[in-house]
């Protein structure tokens, strides 16, 4: 043993010697070593209760039974669990629970824990009277309370308090009238609960499970895949009935350990809605394109009249026969090429590589782009611009080693809800959580210190943060020395920025501004978070400007638990990104103006030196733009939803409905594909095998786990059609069924190695590798490399090695408010619906949760403007109106509104102002100005 590893400890368990690692539980080591205990209140991954004493065992020497899921090993000692009194008592509890229980557990979870235990031991369930069993609480979409079949364990407790930190679950009464209540006995339906089902997935009995039955129902298989929804990339499992998804299971993933949220678990059946696109569609001849009424779903009868449908051949035929009637129109290409493409963040990694692949040798056209241009643009500008990387520094994870976690302009507990159960578990354990928004969200009950700053004020604030800490001395000289650049400048600039100057501008004290800046600079390990609160602003390069260099001066980079981590929003923004899915980089973000990167690029596409131009394409809203005013003629979009998406709806659908060739391959008839000439039916994300990686760099696979419908196609297959019609030799052999093996040679795995030859961050993960690994994190230099979760660890991705401090000046928002608009609008996701709602609002439980479009407002702002709670309200800025459902927060601040952006009868973008950063084109869609008042709802 070395000197500073922990002494095992040696015991006797049934006769036979057994050592005990550090902190291992008598139970926990029968486990490891094959002695099977039984055990109901005791699962992994929860702090042990001991309460329900199935595991009890006998320790010699001891004049009681000991509960072996919480009872250490001490050296010498000598233990039975399998000893007459040891395992009557197990036996007798049983019973007990049995009766507490009933034995039709297996009624309502097949694989009931109880049952089985019970089974093992030869408990007699009858042994003992039954109580009456309570009513069960049918009142939650997506899960039914049988308390009949309750033990009282607790798992569920401590599922939804210690593990996702949601405080919902607890035991009220006392005695044989004790039970598990939700907030003050509240039925769950009404209750604070937001479903993340950590509860069913904890519970031994099936008590909680969810509410369509499908526990009670034997899976006929199980398939292994990673969530669609958000960049935290939980790992899950589905479990597959008569060819549908039945129910989902968290799997133990790096990013998850089995967590999920409401989406990642109950979110899954829109793949089996019967809006699904089955045959691929024309637009009838002579049927114009309406904008006006794109934003609604159309009923079967709607989409005949629109569309007829056509076999695979024809439709893909007409697709690119419409490109090279544009390409024929004008010798322009590059920036002025009448063709462009958006790709899609929800896909996999294989099917953005070849999206921008397709798009820049078919269309001579680097006008490519996809929803990190909403997302998160500005971020990247200002990390490559910083750091030399637009990566995370840290994995999101790297809370469990923080001090103090700064968390600013994002939510992570309704958009990374297993994200924000890490920080939450870390300030339970210590760590000081700031929260910086306008508005106070469900974190803010977490936090040490809650940041309500004045909207589009960031830049005021922390540049108030950084001259605390330069002119206090607080900063890390030594890191400043040896790694950063321009430091004396960015002192100098933010030398006028004490703050009791900006305090006035953000709202925000200056002792507090002093208080965090002091304890962010001092701390042993400080990260910051954000997300689209900082970069969808018109000077959102400025606002991670001021956030880098915060990182930068105090040294708060390159350990765990310190670094910069731009909370990635779609399932696969950071992959998408990564293979190349961008107007100015090739894969691996090397510059389209670099001279060897398109040398590299025309050698792997096998084109002839100089194909590719040097000029960097145009951007999502630069696109658009281009289309309204008739420079783009064609587009192809895969999987993207601009007219649902895009800042100024209206200009965008116009600009969509002016093409004289749009060509949309999605799994619905979304508003965008309302608009198109060809629609191409996709799979959904459980219908093929495939590529993500999530917002903390990790390279993970997801597993076909269905057929798709009808005649529904791969994504990827059908890029290589398309390519193939428009001449180019594409050969990998795609699968049409979404099906991929682990042959890195043939179909995608074909497609994963030639993206793997243009990007050196991934040069060791091949193929098979993946395949067997499942999950894998970048950089990753070579086959032996486990891959690196932290870097910038000694020096920074530029020519020098150091990373370049940027001052940011204040800027006003690119629209204020006036006695027109007073109201600031503020847009975003909820928990229950994602994006622009095509997947979420065709999902059964989700959609029963938040079935309609609501604007929230401080209680004080209702009532000064005649509104009430669940009343109408109207809601209009410069470019558009909306009417919908009243929503009083206490957590908005005054003469604000937010408004999600899910509902097509009430959609946000309508209002939003396509004003654009500088640097990095985002549109600025968290800040535009509105007035809100009494309404009627409009005709949709």
């Amino acid at each position: 043993m070395k000197s500073n590893e922990l002494p095992l400890t040696d015991f006797s368990l049934n006769g036979q010697p057994v050592q005990a690692l550090p902190g291992e539980s008598i139970w926990q080591v029968a486990h490891r070593v094959g002695v099977d205990i039984p055990h109901l209140c005791h699962k992994p991954g929860l702090p042990s209760a001991g309460n329900c004493r199935a595991c009890v065992v006998e320790v010699e020497g001891e004049r009681v039974l000991a509960a072996s899921c919480c009872r250490a090993p001490q050296a010498g000692m000598v233990v039975h669990s399998n000893s007459t009194r040891a395992t009557a008592a197990q036996k007798t509890v049983l019973e007990l629970l049995l009766a507490d229980a009933g034995d039709h557990t297996t009624d309502l979870k097949q694989d009931s824990e109880l049952a089985r235990w019970g089974q093992a031991v030869g408990a007699a369930p009858q042994r003992f009277q039954r109580r009456a069993p309570p009513a069960p609480d049918l009142s939650h979409p997506a899960m039914q309370l049988n308390l009949g079949a309750c033990i009282q364990c607790t798992r569920c407790i401590r599922a939804c308090r210690d593990i996702q930190g949601n405080d919902v679950l607890g035991l009220a009464f006392r005695g044989g009238h004790a039970q598990i209540v939700l907030d003050q006995g509240d039925a769950m339906g009404d209750s604070t609960c937001v479903a993340c089902g950590e509860c069913v997935q904890a519970c031994p009995t099936g008590a909680i499970a969810p509410a369509n039955g499908s526990y009670a129902r034997v899976a006929d298989k199980t398939v292994d895949s990673v969530c669609p929804y958000c960049g935290v990339g939980c790992q899950l499992t589905y479990h597959v009935k008569d060819g549908r998804i039945d129910h989902v299971e968290g799997k133990q993933g790096p990013a998850n350990e089995g967590r999920l949220c409401v989406k990642g678990r109950f979110g899954f059946d829109y793949v089996h809605n019967p809006d699904r696109l089955t045959r691929p569609l024309i637009r009838r001849e002579g049927v114009p394109k309406d904008p006006a009424h794109s934003l609604r779903r159309r009923t079967p009868e709607e989409v005949r009249a629109l569309f007829r449908e056509a076999s695979w051949d024809e439709a893909l035929d007409a697709a690119a026969a419409g490109f090279k009637r544009a390409l024929a129109s004008t010798p322009e290409r590059g920036r002025l090429s009448p063709v462009s493409g958006f790709g899609s963040a929800k896909g996999t990694n294989e099917e953005a590589y070849l999206f921008q692949k397709l798009i820049r040798t078919a269309f001579a056209t680097h006008n490519v782009d996809h929803c990190t241009r909403l997302c998160h643009a500005s971020s990247v500008a200002a990390l490559m611009e910083g750091v030399g990387s637009g990566v995370v520094s840290n994995p999101l994870r790297d809370v469990e080693h923080a001090e103090l976690i700064f968390v600013i302009g994002a939510n992570p507990a309704q958009n990374h809800p297993v994200g924000a159960s890490w920080m939450k578990n870390a300030v339970k354990r210590g760590a000081r959580l700031v929260l910086a928004d306008p508005r106070r969200t469900e974190l803010a009950r977490h936090a040490w210190k809650f940041l309500g700053f004045t909207p589009g004020t960031d830049v005021a604030l922390l540049n108030g943060l950084l001259h605390v800490i330069t002119q206090e001395g607080l900063t890390d000289e030594a890191f400043v020395r040896e790694r950063t650049l321009d430091f004396a400048q960015l002192k100098a600039h933010v030398a006028d920025f004490a703050p009791e100057v900006v305090a006035p501008v953000c709202g925000i004290d200056a002792d507090t501004i002093r208080e965090v800046a002091r304890a962010f600079a001092t701390s042993k390990a400080s990260i910051i978070l954000w997300g689209m609160g900082v970069s969808q602003h018109s000077h959102g390069t400025d606002n991670a400007r001021c956030l880098i260099a915060l990182s930068l001066i105090t040294g708060q980079i390159g350990r765990p638990g310190t670094g910069l981590h731009p909370l990635r929003g779609q399932n696969n923004v950071q992959g998408a990104s990564d293979a190349g899915l961008i107007p100015m980089v090739f894969p691996d973000y090397r510059p389209v103006s670099d001279a060897a990167a398109r040398a590299h690029a025309e050698e792997v596409w096998r084109l002839a030196p100089g194909t590719l131009g040097a000029q960097p394409g145009l951007t999502v809203v630069e696109i658009i733009n281009a289309a309204y005013d008739r420079q783009i003629r064609a587009m192809l979009i895969q999987g993207e939803n601009p007219a649902m998406s895009d800042p100024d709806a209206t200009h965008a659908r116009e600009a969509l409905a002016r093409l004289d060739h749009l060509v949309v391959q999605d799994i619905f008839l979304t508003e965008t594909a309302a608009l198109a000439d060809v629609v191409l039916p996709a799979t959904a994300w459980p219908e093929k095998t495939g590529s993500v990686t999530n917002t903390d760099r990790c390279v993970q696979i997801g597993h076909r786990a269905l057929n798709a419908p009808g005649e529904a196609r791969a994504d990827a297959w059908i890029t290589e059609q398309i390519a193939c019609r428009l001449g180019l030799d594409w050969r990998y052999g795609i699968a049409a069924d979404g099906t991929a093996s682990d042959d890195p040679a043939h179909g995608v795995g074909a497609v994963f190695e030639e993206m793997r030859s243009l990007m050196p961050s991934i040069a060791g993960l091949s193929w098979p590798r993946l395949w067997r690994e499942q999950a894998v994190v970048y950089p990753v230099h070579d086959l032996g490399d486990p891959g690196q979760a932290v870097v910038f660890t000694d020096h920074f991705p530029t020519a020098t090695g150091r990373a370049r401090l940027v001052p940011a000046t204040p800027l006003p928002p690119a629209e204020v408010t006036d006695a027109d608009y007073p109201l600031v609008l503020i847009t975003g996701r909820q928990l229950e619906h994602w994006h622009t709602g095509s997947m979420t609002r065709r999902a059964s439980v989700l959609d029963a949760l938040e079935p309609v479009p609501s604007v929230s407002l401080h209680p004080a702002t209702a009532q000064r403007l005649g509104l009430a709670g669940g009343g109408t309200a109207r809601v209009r800025s410069r470019r558009g109106a909306v009417s919908l459902a009243v929503r009083l927060d206490e957590g908005m601040p005054a003469d604000t509104a937010f408004i999600p952006f899910a509902y097509a009868e009430a959609a946000a973008n309508l209002l939003t102002n396509p004003a654009l950063d500088p640097v990095a084109k985002i549109a600025e869609v968290k800040y535009c100005a509105v007035a809100v008042e009494a309404g009627e709802v409009l005709d949709t």
